[in-house]
């Protein structure tokens, strides 16, 4: 049976055509039509013991959905997979399906792996444009009161799940429209917005309030939080302090981090000028330093804005890059240009400030660091120069310190991250949880959704047995 379940070849899914979407935002993948999503789905074969859903941070029952899919009955399929997934159609689009799910398929050990992402994609897709997404029953309510600081994943699933055990659910947001890395982070064409919203929208509807422009930790503590009647707190702030290079010539105009470019482009909507009058420079020649999934969009956001030239530099060899293949492969095909193996080592500008030039160093590969990578080595006089006129360091981002530094209460490591036990979210505040990337650094998506599930399991205890 398996023989023959591998027989069918692993449907690939549409694409907006590489020389039209390089300037456009529109979403670049168009979904599984129904019959497609079925023989997809056809594929799966049923393992007794699945590793698929052992590879989800979420727990998803994988082999249950796809099963569902694969006979056609949707409205199962799609209850079936938000048993333990409350933003299905955002993970179907940005999850790593490659190394979690779809990397322990039995399919993938000789062949293709059962496309499971795509199917996570088509079948909440189905629910929201067929009109059929349906509300939970909710027990009684718990007469409990929950405070959840910052609205990216992993503060979504807390909200999600404890609304769902009947407690009164507040998602605190900084900016103007909640959402966090999901809204700012990520451009329209891997996650179009009104997306997004849709899985916002079906949590306020089950009962999730939500503040915007609240900024915790400055404008109201912790503390506060508890003096104002909330008995539990998460906080799922995010790790949007961006690092630099610390090379010369940074603070030229001409030169963001990823994180103020995307935000610019993505929260702002600085590319729908002149109907948003944002503020973003434009650049002809671009550089983008790093090679991680916020590189990749970062650059074929600069392409979209009008670039002439687009460059991902960075120091090792396209081996180590850290972005999903998938992402490298699609930014390649919008003519976004690899320079590996170079770091740059300063910036230069005109007399009005504005940068002109990149200065680079070419480096080779030496013994493995601690990261179990090849160390980039310089190599000693190989310098160039490259005309640019924008450049967008994409080099990683730290813990947020804004509420962490107003809370001594809670206990951080060397690095800034919130100490947490990993099983629960339990901090050294009691009646504070936090998880994502303010505890584990950047991480994915479902990643730090599990988190948020398994804190949202223990806030539960403490609501209702106690701490």
């Amino acid at each position: 049976m398996a023989e023959e379940k591998a027989k069918v070849p692993r449907q690939k899914m549409p694409e907006q055509d590489p020389a039209v979407r390089r300037r456009n935002f529109k979403e670049v993948p168009l979904g599984y039509s129904p019959e497609t999503a079925k023989l997809e789905a056809s594929r799966c074969i049923q393992c007794k013991t699945p590793g698929c859903s052992k590879g989800c941070p979420v727990g998803i029952d994988i082999p249950g959905f796809v099963k569902e899919i694969a006979v056609g009955n949707f409205e199962a399929g799609i209850a079936k997979l938000k048993e333990q997934n409350a933003l299905p159609a955002v993970c179907g689009r940005v999850c790593p399906q490659e190394s979690q799910c779809e990397g322990n398929c039995i399919l993938g050990k000789k062949g293709e792996p059962v496309a499971i992402g795509r199917l996570e994609r088509f079948i909440a897709d189905w629910e929201r444009t067929e009109g059929k997404m349906k509300l939970a029953t909710l027990p009684a309510p718990s007469g409990k009161k929950v405070a959840v600081v910052g609205s990216g994943p992993s503060g979504l699933t807390v909200a999600g799940d404890l609304c769902l055990k009947g407690h009164d659910v507040t998602v605190f947001e900084a900016f103007h429209k909640p959402g966090g890395v999901l809204l700012y982070g990520i451009p329209e064409f891997r996650l179009p917005k009104d997306i997004l919203f849709s899985e916002i929208n079906g949590l306020e509807r089950l009962g999730v309030k939500f503040e915007v422009n609240a900024v915790v930790g400055k404008v109201v503590s912790l503390e506060e939080l508890f003096e104002e009647g909330f008995d539990a707190i998460y906080v799922a702030v995010g790790a949007g302090l961006p690092y630099f290079l610390g090379v010369p010539g940074e603070n030229l105009i001409g030169v963001y981090s990823a994180n103020e470019y995307l935000t610019r482009s993505n929260l702002m909507k600085a590319y729908l000028f002149p109907e948003y009058d944002t503020p973003l420079v434009r650049g002809k020649n671009v550089i983008v330093v790093g090679a991680g999934n916020v590189a990749m969009d970062s650059a074929r956001t600069a392409m979209r804005m009008g670039a002439d030239t687009v460059k991902i530099v960075y120091r090792r060899s396209r081996e180590e890059m850290p972005a999903r293949a998938e992402e490298i492969h699609h930014a390649e095909e919008e003519g976004i240009e690899l320079f590996l193996l170079t770091n740059p080592v300063r910036f230069l500008g005109d007399a009005d400030g504005r940068l002109t030039t990149v200065e680079c160093q070419k480096m080779e590969l030496g013994e493995a660091d601690a990261s179990g990578r090849r160390r980039p080595v310089p190599i000693e006089g190989a310098f160039f120069t490259m005309p640019t006129d924008l450049a967008v360091i994409s080099v990683g981002a730290g813990a947020n310190p804004l509420l962490t530094g107003s809370t001594p209460a809670l206990s951080l490591n060397k690095r800034g991250y919130i100490v947490a036990q990993p099983e629960t979210g339990k901090t050294t505040m009691k009646g504070v949880w936090a998880g994502g990337d303010i505890v584990t650094g950047m991480a994915t998506v479902i990643q730090a959704m599990g988190a948020g599930k398994q804190a949202a399991a223990s806030m539960h205890d403490y609501l209702t047995i106690g701490w």
